[in-house]
């Protein structure tokens, strides 16, 4: 049994999705061979470690800081000092700076130790840097969770696509948008009508700036085009509009001609606008799900479509990729 020893930083809603997956997959992850031990969680304003193993119910059913252990040891110092195989960063993210998960990733590379995120602004920023720096120190950096929720487009790439070349990439990205967009075409509301539903589910933001305005699906363009084009470009480089300018009658005009308008980011292009896509397509998915086409010169084009956003699906991918690196320890 190969023990894997986690340093989780950010217990919010996906970190605790995170323990939660450990815990309910305990059975399945020995049976491949596993067992994971998390020795250290990290808040902003403190953390709990125990290099024997820190008690994963309590500290997915109790508010951290009142888990047995608890103290203000800061973030930086447990990541260096503690020993462990992989932290793991699904912090809040900077998308114009990084931080505070820049520093993170940076500290655990640094340090020898294996990283997995679902946190995008760092990659936004300084993926080329990461990228390095994990070669330099001989460790892996995996990002799965960044760009798809639970979609694998990039490990399906690097596993099982990699002879390939990639022609081109365009996906509708972001849950937020789709929603809303799918309810402007399906009930004919105008824009601030969807919008508000979305956020009184939850699919949206107090400030959905950051969705509507297409800045999130531009950070997944960039860590796309950088990861499976081999790009080296920001954000600053992506052409952006969002959908504040739809309105229902530009939607049905669309459904009239047999289209529906759907945000697209285009990877090859370095561009994230509504388009008209027919309603037949393959990127033509309902409410908050995402879909990625990839084009390739022997695969030909392959689509995957799947939740893009949730915590409970987001740690698929974190512990897939988790597991993966376990494989090589």
């Amino acid at each position: 049994m190969r023990e894997v020893k986690l340093i989780l930083v950010g217990c919010g809603n996906i970190g605790r999705a995170v323990l939660g997956s450990i815990l309910d997959k305990g059975r399945e992850l020995k049976r491949l061979g596993f067992s994971i031990k998390v020795v250290g969680a990290c808040e902003c304003n403190g953390s709990v470690v125990d290099e024997k193993g820190v008690d994963l119910e309590k500290l997915v059913s109790l508010p951290i800081d009142k888990c047995c252990g608890w103290s203000g040891r800061k973030t930086l110092d447990v990541i260096r000092s503690v020993p462990a195989d992989i932290v793991v960063e699904v912090t809040p993210g900077n998308i114009r700076n990084g931080e505070p998960g820049l520093g993170h990733i940076k500290a655990a590379l640094e340090s020898g130790k294996h990283v997995v995120t679902s946190n995008k602004a760092p990659l936004v920023v300084a993926f080329k840097e990461l990228a390095g720096l994990a070669a330099k120190n001989g460790v892996e950096m995996r990002y799965e969770a960044t760009v798809g929720g639970a979609i694998p487009i990039i490990n399906l790439y690097e596993n099982e696509l990699s002879p390939n070349s990639i022609v081109s990439i365009l996906g509708v990205l972001n849950g937020t948008t789709n929603y809303i967009l799918t309810k402007m075409s399906q009930e004919g509301v105008d824009f601030d009508v969807a919008l508000k539903e979305a956020q009184n589910l939850g699919f949206a933001e107090t400030n959905p700036d950051y969705d509507v305005k297409g800045i999130d699906t531009a950070a997944k363009v960039v860590i796309l085009a950088n990861a499976l084009m081999g790009g080296d470009v920001g954000l600053r480089d992506v052409k952006v509009r969002g959908i504040e300018e739809i309105t229902p009658e530009a939607v049905d005009l669309a459904k009239e001609y047999g289209y529906e308008i759907k945000l697209v980011g285009d990877v090859g292009n370095l561009e994230v606008s509504p388009r008209l896509v027919p309603a037949e397509h393959p990127l033509n998915v309902p409410g908050n799900l995402n879909a990625i086409q990839v084009q390739t010169d022997i695969a030909g084009p392959i689509t995957l479509v799947g939740a893009g956003a949730g915590p409970k699906e987001t740690s698929s991918s974190i512990l897939s990729d988790i597991l993966a690196i376990a494989r090589m320890l």
